[in-house]
């Protein structure tokens, strides 16, 4: 049986149908896509159709979450990814943290396929100003069975600056169940993973060469903004910047992801608008009849 099939009826997926562009976004490691829903609606509402699925090992407990690879987190989101294409003329791709860098991972695999990226608080390395010091040491772990003797912990804030959210999130989990040490710890083993993908994903960069947009906290407890300047300084394409001030590691979640949705938005209509007259310039050269508008319907 495989990591996904074990996941069974737990799973969170979230799927919802709009316009002919889509888009195609991650959740964090150890999270849900209960991290993305407000932006995936948001999403939707703007016309566009969104599917966040859950990743391989997720949605259940520490240990199940153990048991998968990088390989079958990307492996989940290719096959969403597959799925996604056949409702949609375009596709964008995305993710929250660790999704980030699952997403990298497809547009670098299928970039003849994928319109851009949208990256919210894109992590290589859990480096923010709330990560315990000793966080560092865990760089120099290289085998994964000496990493699971260990276990790594997020701390307070939680990646939540506003204290109603944080104290609503908290309160979620435990009423759904959850064990808030399976919310907020992880198992070395899964952080070695996420390790050796954002490892992998620094090498494929410069093969990245799709329009991105990049959000990131200026006080991200988790990531701090190094993770983003690494992205702007190494993707081959043209890359949108938006350095929000008023939240922490989870924007989608926090006090401006109503301005991670309008700027998402934004980004998208601009991108779908040029793939168009892209492809309308090319069908006047080929004398070809003009094909419909994909996505949302563009406003004056």
């Amino acid at each position: 049986m495989n990591v996904q099939s074990k996941i069974g009826d737990r799973s969170s997926s979230v799927m919802l149908e709009g316009g002919a562009t889509g888009f195609l976004l991650m959740h964090g490691l150890g999270g849900t896509p209960v991290e993305l829903r407000f932006v995936a609606q948001g999403l939707n509402r703007a016309g566009y159709t969104v599917m966040c699925p859950q990743l391989a090992g997720h949605g259940g407990s520490d240990e199940l979450l153990n048991t998968a690879t990088w390989h079958d987190w990307l492996a989940g989101a290719e096959t969403a990814f597959d799925e996604l294409r056949k409702r949609c003329d375009h596709v964008i791709v995305g993710g929250l943290s660790a999704g980030s860098i699952v997403s990298l991972h497809l547009a670098a695999k299928r970039r003849s396929e994928i319109a851009g990226l949208t990256l919210f608080s894109p992590t290589f390395w859990p480096n923010g100003w709330a990560m315990p010091w000793y966080s560092i040491l865990f760089r120099l772990i290289r085998h994964k069975a000496v990493a699971n003797l260990f276990r790594s912990r997020v701390q307070a804030p939680y990646g939540i600056k506003d204290e109603r959210i944080r104290r609503f999130v908290l309160e979620t989990l435990q009423s759904e169940g959850r064990r808030l040490d399976d919310a907020f710890s992880r198992r070395g083993g899964t952080v070695w993973e996420f390790k050796m993908m954002a490892a992998a994903a620094k090498k494929i960069l410069a093969r990245i060469d799709k329009p991105a947009l990049i959000c990131h906290a200026r006080q991200d407890d988790q990531s701090d903004l190094s993770n983003a300047v690494r992205l702007m300084r190494h993707l081959r394409g043209p890359v949108e910047a938006v350095v929000l001030d008023d939240c922490y590691h989870m924007v989608t979640l926090d006090r401006q992801r109503t301005q991670i949705v309008d700027r998402t938005v934004a980004f998208a209509d601009r991108l779908i608008e040029s793939l168009e007259l892209q492809r309308q310039r090319e069908g006047s050269a080929d004398q070809a009849a003009p094909s419909r508008v994909p996505g949302r319907p563009l406003t004056a």
